[in-house]
């Protein structure tokens, strides 16, 4: 593909500008584009930080449908999934007069499984023994009944209402666990065998950065390998790879995926009098499998939370051996009362589970964090392996194809090396494209003298004694981003009784008070809202316009130095010779700073004030390292100055 095309494409007349009102050409997008069609072209690996308001998904999509490749797109969230499917593949594909089918692959828990709905009628009637169902439950299960007639996709997100909160979702959908696979009867018509073998048959295949990782260490068994028939993959929000990596690459049991594999056995195997009932030895086996996992649960730390499998859990060590040994045998009488229909997937998920528990009790060989979390209602037992380069690259290597990786925050100043380096792509080009938008005008960073240390317990008072000024001057329209929810709660609080609770000045939307969406959508529809967010409102959020003037960030996002797995992995840097603040602490936080920063300004006629309530910015030396790794605002230490421009940008 000659740049020439592309320049045709992306130019002022040309093919986009043409089909999409308002479309802005950018030199920027048309260098990705460019850079993107090298990549497919030679089937490289290509590392691409695309600065916001670049226009990636069109720098992507467009050489990759011109390149008529197979290609597999994976996103890191189910809102990107669909928007590229119901908006951004249609729209580029019309605009090239190319045909393109596309398909879009979610988790099987987003699907509809007819057998456990027809199952459910069963479990629930056992639950009423108990308990009185509730009206509202009964109303949606009727609801889905009707729905399940009609669909075609079984996708779940189809029923009006219906949240994955609901306690009849995981019901109704199957795990890997209870998953009967081809010996299931619906087999045929189940609709994420159906979802595959579209996705198969699709030019463009669009999945998440979850499946993507099951496919790859080849946990979606009984399904075909989707990336073995890929000719490109694009990995867009690629910087959430490396510790999804991790998870998926290391092991994780928990006490709910125990109690449900169990279930299964129990209904697929019923033992009711006058029936065959189940064999003997599946009786006796599940017994024991029953105790051991009582044992397993009274060698758990006495405190609710994560914490790291320290010295003094020997016990829980020793009781997570016993565990996997008593479902090794339980999965070998599974396996014995085999008929060729139904048993077989469930040894094999049995099996499984045992190798998990196994792995995480003897971690010989292994070096990674083992934590247990423990929780009012279960507890999770987790190994997290630090280094997941070498994996990652003999799986790219077994799929000689292009691989692309994108996101708008991949490197550190001008190094990718944290990322590409947990990840094995040191032979991997890097190309850094700066954001088009104007940030010098467009915004201000506004670091406050005299601010207390944010280990003070006077630090949140502080922040909203200087955020309130900030927020009245620009009239609301505020992101308050916390590193924790206490600190969340507590800025809460305190604005609440500032501004009234039965009628306050400003609306305020608190994380955890609604769902996500739900919060986003009454915030950019409100325009001069107060939202407060922790963690998963730093990234992935996307408010355009006059909806967002001022962002507030409470302190720069280092990770909890008491997290168990922050703790082990400082401690396994530091025992190879290397710097953990250098080379882990300091980078993981530039990259979420940054990503902060980024909520807002989202297009050319953003205006609005970013804050960093942290001293350490200014009285550190590592303090430069963050304020470099930022768009090039103009900086002021003056609130008066801040005030004046949310004002005149209001």
């Amino acid at each position: 593909m000659q740049e020439h095309e592309l320049e045709d494409i992306f130019g002022e007349s040309g093919s986009l500008a043409r089909a999409q009102a308002g479309f802005v050409p950018r030199r920027q997008q048309l260098h990705m584009a460019c850079r993107v069609a090298e990549a497919l072209a030679g089937r490289d690996a290509l590392v691409v930080e695309a600065g916001t308001g670049t226009g990636k998904t069109f720098g992507y999509l467009v050489p990759a449908l011109l390149s008529g490749a197979r290609v597999l797109i994976s996103t890191g969230t189910r809102t990107l999934q669909d928007q590229l499917y119901a908006k951004d593949v249609p729209q580029v594909a019309a605009a090239l007069g190319l045909p393109a089918s596309v398909a879009v692959l979610k988790g099987r828990s987003n699907y509809l499984c007819a057998h456990r709905l027809e199952q459910v009628q069963v479990q629930r009637g056992l639950e009423f023994g108990r308990r009185a169902p509730a009206q509202d439950d009964a109303v949606v299960l009727s609801q889905v009944r009707a729905w399940a007639g009609v669909t075609q996709t079984g996708d779940l997100a189809e029923v009006a209402g219906l949240s994955d909160s609901h306690p009849l979702w995981p019901r109704i959908t199957s795990t890997r666990d209870n998953c009967l696979g081809r010996g299931c009867a619906e087999f045929e018509r189940c609709h994420v065998v159906r979802a595959r073998r579209q996705a198969l048959d699709a030019q463009v295949v669009i999945i998440n950065h979850h499946l993507l990782l099951a496919d790859l260490s080849l946990k979606e068994d009984g399904f075909a390998d989707l990336l073995g028939t890929a000719d490109a993959v694009i990995l867009d929000e690629a910087h959430q790879l490396p510790d999804l990596a991790m998870q998926f690459f290391g092991a994780t049991v928990s006490g709910r995926r125990l109690n449900d594999l169990l279930q299964a056995v129990r209904l697929e195997f019923p033992a009711f009098p006058g029936s065959a009932g189940i064999g003997a030895g599946i009786t006796v086996a599940l017994g024991e499998v029953e105790t051991a996992l009582i044992q397993l649960r009274a060698q758990l730390p006495p405190r609710i939370g994560r914490s790291g499998w320290q010295e003094g859990l020997e016990g829980l060590t020793d009781a997570t051996h016993e565990l996997a040994q008593v479902l090794k045998a339980l999965a070998g009488e599974l396996e014995a009362a085999h008929d060729g229909e139904g048993p077989a997937p469930l040894a094999a998920r049995v099996t499984e589970m045992a190798a998990a528990l196994a792995r995480i009790a003897d971690v010989t060989g292994v070096e990674g964090a083992r934590t247990v979390e423990k929780g009012p209602r279960g507890f999770t037992l987790q190994l997290l392996p630090f280094e997941i380069a070498e994996r990652f690259q003999s799986m790219m290597r077994a799929r000689p194809t292009a691989w692309i990786f994108t996101s708008a925050t991949l490197s550190v100043g001008e190094d990718f090396s944290h990322f590409t380096g947990r990840l094995g792509l040191d032979d991997a080009t890097t190309v850094r494209i700066p954001s088009p938008f104007d940030y010098d005008r467009q915004a201000l960073l506004y670091l406050p003298r005299g601010l207390p240390d944010p280990a003070s317990t006077q630090h949140v008072a502080a922040l909203i004694e200087a955020a309130v000024p900030l927020v009245e001057a620009a009239r609301g329209g505020a992101f308050l981003l916390f590193t924790s929810h206490a600190r969340l709660l507590d800025a809460a609080a305190r604005l609440r009784a500032l501004w009234g609770g039965a009628s306050p000045r400003y609306r305020l939307y608190v994380q955890g008070e609604e769902p996500r969406e739900q919060l986003l959508k009454r915030f950019r529809e409100d325009g001069d809202g107060v939202l407060l967010g922790t963690a998963s409102f730093w990234e992935g959020v996307d408010v355009k316009g006059d909806a967002l003037r001022l962002v507030v960030i409470e302190k720069l996002p280092f990770a909890s130095p008491d997290d168990p797995v922050v703790k082990a992995r400082v401690e396994y840097i530091e025992r190879h010779g290397g710097s953990a603040f250098r080379d882990y602490q300091l980078p993981q936080a530039v990259l979420a700073l940054r990503q902060g920063v980024g909520r807002l300004i989202r297009s050319e006629r953003d205006r609005g004030a970013v804050v960093i309530c942290d001293p350490r910015v200014q009285a550190k030396s590592y303090g430069r390292r963050f304020i470099a790794a930022l768009p090039p605002m103009r900086q002021t230490a003056d609130g008066a100055e801040v005030e004046r421009f949310l004002k005149e940008s209001r």
